[in-house]
């Protein structure tokens, strides 16, 4: 049974546009002028059908090809023409392949009606290199003399039907035959879909598997993350209810669902967002270090650089978090028990006023500064939406993302001095000899708040400032000039 492509909808980050066209000499120039061409697909499955309902809306003819064209004919719209293999691969120069590729041998009677065909190729595997060959290349040695071209397999096909919606414009074409590749580029301009020009059909592997990724970029920040929480976690717990018990068979085991929790989501908020300026700040050690921008960066720090989004997403998300249990905390019964203790003790005592100016103005500029560093971080996360982040040009985004991004961290890191307080340097708290959360949590932000203000230093800055422009030390040029006279002419490759 002929069934579709993939139905996954991929989101990938925007390119620029290819303006050269490009088409075959036998093909109809559809897009030029006012009536296009005809386009033909080979299969009548959910894609299928999605697919042709765009292209009729984008003004193409569509002929559908199908083992049983009667019955797929009453999923179609009355204007397409659905018909069988023969007849569709005679009335049509582009025909989108989509068919499982279990099922591309059964094309193989047609292979002298393909001679010259445009064979484009959407379908995907269920595995990342399923097959020693990619499905486009399996399909360009069936058929080897028409002209087979990958792209589509990242768009589903609700995508296709809806039409395309920001993240889900991306469509990576590939062939070996250039003007074939230009005729399919063109095709997806006509469709409002964003076409990459990814060269050849060896890329045809590498475009077949983006479908099957699943959050690349997201793994090690998430690793991170979680690592860090239950470190945290492990951490107060030792704290605030393993050491009262051991000292005073006191049990605090209520407190783990809410306030234990609590107290590890801030520490990791702030340590995730220090990590995200810390890789900014080890990548201008290295140029510095090496008087040069276009020595590349360890493997390690280069994909640390690569995770900065992902880092600050999940800063924001542990902070909100942390909001909204904070906001929960004098909901519970047992904050509620403790309150009407204080106010019995203060009875009792005979104590008429209990206000503390110092404890009063301590709460308030903690909870005002935790009130903007929210914001600021809110702001952060909208602006790497791709729909906004587009609206922005380069000096908008870095300002935003880095000087904004800085200033959060800095508000950040006084919220969690000012919850400290004196705290710091009260013996009381280092409970088993270990300090405080907030102590903890302060080591990485103060390292990086330090990091930027040496790197902000006009000694400093000016070097960096004529790096980054191009300027390179004179032990690097004579390194590079060095390594360069060794190589043999006979490998160097013009492009």
């Amino acid at each position: 049974m002929e069934t579709g492509a993939a139905m996954e909808t991929i989101s990938m980050m925007g390119s620029p546009r290819n303006s050269k066209e490009m088409f075959l000499p036998n093909c109809m120039n559809g897009v030029k002028e006012g009536n296009k061409s005809t386009i033909g697909i080979i299969g009548s499955g959910d894609f299928a059908k999605c697919l042709s309902l765009r292209l009729l809306r984008c003004g193409y003819h569509v002929v559908v090809g199908s083992r049983s064209p009667k019955r797929a004919a009453e999923f179609f719209p009355h204007v397409v023409d659905v018909t069988h293999h023969e007849d569709a691969v005679a009335k049509a120069n582009i025909l989108f392949v989509a068919i499982h590729r279990e099922h591309y041998a059964s094309l193989w009677d047609l292979k002298h009606l393909l001679v010259g065909k445009i064979l484009v190729d959407v379908s995907n595997n269920t595995r990342m290199n399923q097959y020693p060959e990619s499905n486009a290349e399996y399909l360009a040695s069936l058929f080897p003399d028409s002209f087979v071209v990958k792209g589509f397999n990242v768009i589903s096909a609700w995508a296709m039907q809806s039409g395309p919606k920001d993240a889900s414009r991306q469509v990576y074409i590939c062939s070996n035959l250039v003007e074939a590749r230009h005729q399919v580029l063109e095709v997806a301009r006509q469709l409002n879909f964003i076409p990459v020009d990814l060269g050849t059909l060896s890329s045809a592997r590498e475009i077949e598997n983006i479908p099957l990724q699943l959050f690349t970029l997201w793994k090690g920040p998430v690793l991170v993350s979680v690592s860090l929480s239950i470190l945290f976690f492990i951490y107060s717990f030792i704290r605030d209810i393993i050491h009262p018990y051991v000292k005073n068979q006191q049990s605090n085991f209520y407190k783990i669902p809410i306030e234990i929790v609590n107290k590890t989501l801030p520490i990791v908020a702030i340590t995730l967002l220090s990590l995200v300026y810390l890789a900014g700040l080890l990548a201008a050690a290295h140029q510095i270090y090496y008087g040069t921008k276009y020595r590349h960066f360890p493997h390690w720090l280069d994909g640390w650089l690569q995770c900065r989004k992902q880092l600050g997403l999940l800063s924001v998300f542990f902070a909100s978090v942390h909001v909204l249990y904070s906001i929960c905390l004098p909901m519970r019964r047992s904050e509620r028990y403790l309150f009407l203790n204080m106010a019995f003790q203060q009875v009792h005592a005979n104590v008429d006023n209990s206000w503390n100016e110092e404890e009063v103005w301590r709460v308030e500029m903690y909870i005002s500064f935790g009130i903007m560093s929210l914001g600021l971080l809110s702001l952060l996360a909208v602006t790497s939406i791709p729909s906004v982040n587009s609206a922005l040009n380069w000096r908008e985004f870095s300002f935003i993302q880095s000087t904004l991004g800085y200033v959060a961290l800095l508000i950040t890191t006084f919220h969690v001095l000012i919850y400290g307080w004196k705290r710091a340097f009260d013996q009381e708290y280092y409970k088993f000899y270990m300090p405080p959360n907030f102590v903890i949590a302060l080591v990485l932000p103060v390292t990086v708040i330090v990091g930027k203000i040496v790197l902000l230093l006009p000694c400093m800055s000016g070097r960096l400032r004529r790096i980054r422009r191009g300027w390179e030390n004179s032990q690097y040029r004579s390194e590079v000039s060095g390594a360069a006279s060794q190589v043999s002419p006979e490998r160097i490759t013009i492009m």
